[in-house]
């Protein structure tokens, strides 16, 4: 069994990754986790070359249809570049059919002379001071197992706002390590999971789309996502989290939920 989410072969901007059964999320065996393919876009995106030094800002992942756990096209383009950013293009094809389309913002960077640090502190538990907790307690999550977690207040199975700490043990990308990026797509589609309001057992509340935002990068392995999920009557939902590291808050991502009764 390859100790990895995906092995991926071939070079920019024609890629092929197979997914393992790492990728599968709790919804289905046979579909991935949204944080499996979110964080292949973040690595293939970041293969893409820049004139300049440049990171990435923002990934928007529209999960276009469900991404099956198999083999997958993976495609980058460059839709527009300039001095001072980079807007590449990911798609993700599963036998041929669109499943995954993200649109990745990079920004120039430069140091600057700035007075301090103009970012919120952290104002949550630090992981060694939470206990352990898992994915989904009770039924399969494949993808869950690659993280571990650990609960400062809600999560899985507990209505309402969640706080967890997630750090990734298993590669993304067999040989590859994982970037801070990565670490941050992957956590990021947990938001729904950690903040429901409904009971997982009679609901879905499945995302739709992913979008992903960098104050900074993230630094170390721990990331803490600090999640709520608003619902209407109508059937939709948004999901949102701030994220940060040991050092403070870094990002934020949102996704858009679509609410069924199971």
């Amino acid at each position: 069994m390859t100790d990895a989410v995906f092995e991926v072969s071939g070079a920019p901007p024609h890629l092929t990754a197979r997914a393992t059964e790492w990728a599968a999320g709790p919804w289905n065996p046979g579909l991935m986790h949204g944080g499996a393919p979110s964080a292949l876009v973040a690595w293939a995106a970041e293969q893409v070359e820049a004139p300049a030094p440049m990171r990435i800002a923002r990934l928007t992942i529209d999960l276009l249809r469900p991404v099956p756990v198999a083999e997958l096209g993976v495609t980058t383009e460059v839709l527009r570049q300039g001095r001072k950013i980079q807007l590449v293009q990911v798609r993700l094809t599963a036998d041929g059919v669109e499943v995954t389309r993200a649109q990745v913002l990079k920004v120039r960077t430069a140091e600057l002379d700035l007075p301090g640090d103009y970012l919120p502190a952290l104002d949550e538990l630090q992981p060694s001071e939470c206990g352990m907790t898992s994915s989904r307690p009770g039924s399969s999550n494949k993808f869950g197992d690659n993280f571990e977690m650990r609960r400062v207040r809600g999560g899985f199975a507990v209505p309402g706002p969640g706080a967890v700490w997630f750090r990734q043990h298993r590669p993304t990308v067999l040989g590859q390590p994982i970037s801070p990026v990565m670490r941050a797509a992957a956590v990021a589609d947990f938001t729904n999971g950690i903040s429901s309001i409904l009971p997982f057992d009679a609901w879905s509340f499945i995302n739709g789309d992913l979008t992903v935002s960098f104050a900074r990068l993230p630094r170390g392995e721990w990331i803490l996502s600090n999640a709520e999920s608003w619902i209407s009557p109508d059937g939709a939902g948004l999901a949102i989290t701030r994220l940060a590291d040991l050092d403070g808050y870094f990002g934020s991502a949102t996704q858009s939920l679509v609410i069924e009764r199971r």
